[in-house]
């Protein structure tokens, strides 16, 4: 589905951003990717901390474009429209976006002690690159949001 396919249906909303979401939604990736990191929490836990830095990353691009997600499946909607927003986006990175999702959903309503080590490496280090790349996407294409400090 489009983005206006979801407006359309209501599951997208407009929705008028601030300098101060954007930098609050920010805050929030980074005390999620710095929490992501703490060893003595399992990696279930830090994994599905750091795919809260990714979701919020993607609430940023949504947000900052003038959209709000409503009702259910805003996870699944969130990385459905972030590449149409998001211009150049991977489709490779999309996709595992979206398989992080859906592993973030296995360990925090199916089963426990399922992620591997490896695997909140691969997902901290692809958050912070992508916290880099919607910070430059911001920057081009929003610079009026762009958070004060970063």
């Amino acid at each position: 589905m489009s983005l206006k396919d979801w407006l359309d249906e209501g599951r997208i909303k407009p929705h008028e951003s601030s300098q101060k979401e954007i930098t609050d939604l920010l805050k929030i990736v980074d005390r999620d990717l710095a929490d992501a990191k703490v060893g003595s929490v399992s990696a279930d836990r830090r994994f599905a901390t750091a795919y809260n830095a990714v979701l919020r990353l993607a609430t940023i691009v949504i947000r900052a474009s003038g959209y709000r997600i409503s009702g259910s499946q805003h996870h699944w909607i969130t990385f459905q429209v972030l590449p149409e927003l998001m211009s150049g986006l991977e489709t490779k990175r999309w996709e595992y976006f979206d398989a992080s999702r859906r592993l973030r959903n296995k360990v925090d309503y199916d089963t426990a002690f399922f992620v591997s080590e490896s695997q909140v490496r691969e997902l901290v280090k692809t958050a912070e690159e992508f916290r880099t790349d919607v910070l430059e996407w911001l920057k081009n294409q929003y610079p009026d949001l762009y958070p004060a400090k970063t």
